[in-house]
């Protein structure tokens, strides 16, 4: 593997790591302490939680943006969104209250709509089309590892102090700031030697991507296409712009891509609420609550790269689907008056085997669509829409267990998904289109 991985996407990879333990002691600990510590109702968790998951959607754009008119910024843009979070970690020592704790959490998801679309577009530059799957699985198992280790941190630093929470984001905090240091130490600048091209270069490249994904799309009106083409590479401008990124869902295939990822999204409930639900089913103690996303993680980190490498060889777009029949799964079991000790353990590998089969191959898919030059914008554009709709969600989930219970919201929710899983393979894109490794 580590032959026709290359090593940006390793490096990558444990400042991933590194960044996840921090984040994800946060996450594993923030449920607990919002919805008991602090007594939020179902509603005011779910417009935190739905900060905490979709606010980066407001700036995802701008990081894909800034990275691309930079030419090989990409790696200070995923810096400046890493040291935004990390700072963010120490004030949460300080908010008690619904407002502060909103704006707190705004700030931490601004540094991650930064950095996540310029980290992908890194990694997606330093893979060939033939292994993206495989080299985005790598990437997201050492991110998951990280995910693993989190909350078993956090679990210990409860079980060991008296000021719990506060020790958390303490030493939240601290490892945060070590992530940045290895991202500023190990990761190249950029993974491309190519040097900057104009605007109507960059267009005649995703013409000619654009006819070559036509020739493979029986049902698609060449001429309407080229069309949307000619236009965008008429544009002066000697790098890419917003006006260039926005210009992309002009391509069928990341259109479609987009449109997908927004509509499942709207019915994907967040993982607070997957836990919440779990702990409400079967009485879990408040103790071992931020052990409950070690399920999920370690299912993650298990099948990141064999589902990587399935999605090259069978389609990334059946793999992604199938992802999303596993969420299901989980919602139908939830759903169930079952409450076996299996239970737990079956819910929480689904969940994992759904992020392991979405997170890294919808990126992987997409950069299939997307130029080079614009390839961070691109997959802001599609980033966007899912972090987006996961907000609304959040809102919409939250509020409906607040009026009618959990159970009923989460049945909405499971069908919502199943029509949306249907539409989404009807609307499936064409075959990746190949292009000279970077």
């Amino acid at each position: 593997m580590s032959a026709t991985i290359a090593p940006t996407v390793f490096a990558l990879g444990a400042v991933s790591l590194i960044t996840d333990v921090s984040s994800e002691m946060v996450t594993a600990v923030l449920p607990l302490y919002l919805v008991t510590g602090l007594g939020l109702s179902p509603l005011g968790f779910g417009l935190l939680d739905g900060i905490y998951n979709g606010f980066s959607a407001l700036v995802r754009l701008a990081g894909g943006h800034l990275a691309d008119r930079g030419g090989g910024r990409h790696k200070w843009i995923a810096g400046l969104g890493y040291g935004v979070s990390a700072l963010c970690k120490p004030l949460l020592l300080l908010a008690h209250t619904l407002t502060p704790i909103g704006l707190i959490l705004a700030a931490d998801r601004t540094g991650k709509g930064l950095r996540t679309a310029p980290r992908d577009a890194l990694t997606s530059l330093s893979s060939t089309p033939e292994n993206r799957g495989r080299a985005f699985g790598v990437h997201r198992a050492m991110d998951t590892a990280g995910a693993l280790l989190g909350p078993l941190v956090a679990f210990l630093i409860l079980r060991a102090t008296v000021d719990g929470y506060d020790a958390v984001f303490t030493v939240s905090f601290c490892v945060a700031v070590v992530g940045v240091l290895v991202l500023v130490l190990f990761v190249p600048g950029s993974s491309s030697t190519a040097a900057p091209r104009t605007e109507k270069a960059v267009w005649e490249k995703a013409v000619e991507d654009g006819r070559a994904a036509d020739e493979r799309a029986a049902d698609e009106n060449a001429a309407d296409e080229n069309a949307v083409d000619k236009r965008a590479m008429d544009e002066k401008a000697v790098r890419p712009t917003l006006r260039a990124a926005f210009a992309l869902l002009g391509r069928r295939d990341l259109r479609r891509v987009t449109v997908c990822a927004l509509l499942l999204g709207l019915a994907t409930v967040s993982d607070s609420f997957v836990y919440l639900l779990l702990q409400r089913r079967l009485g879990v103690p408040d103790r071992w609550f931020a052990l409950l996303p070690l399920g999920t993680a370690a299912a993650f980190l298990l099948l990141a790269v064999p589902l990587g490498r399935l999605a090259d060889r069978v389609g990334r777009w059946r793999v992604f689907l199938g992802g999303h029949g596993a969420l299901l799964t989980a919602y139908a079991l939830l759903l169930t008056s079952w409450h076996g000790t299996a239970l737990p353990y079956a819910v929480l590998l689904l969940h994992g085997a759904f992020y392991a089969a979405t997170d890294g191959v919808l990126m992987a898919v997409a950069s299939d669509s997307v130029p080079e030059q614009l390839r961070s914008s691109g997959l802001a554009l599609v980033q966007t829409g899912q972090a987006a709709a996961r907000f609304v969600c959040s809102l919409g989930f939250g509020a409906a267990w607040t009026l009618w219970g959990d159970r009923t919201a989460l049945m909405a929710s499971a069908m919502a998904l199943a029509v949306c899983a249907v539409f989404a393979f009807t609307l499936r894109p064409g075959r990746p289109v190949l292009e000279p490794a970077s």
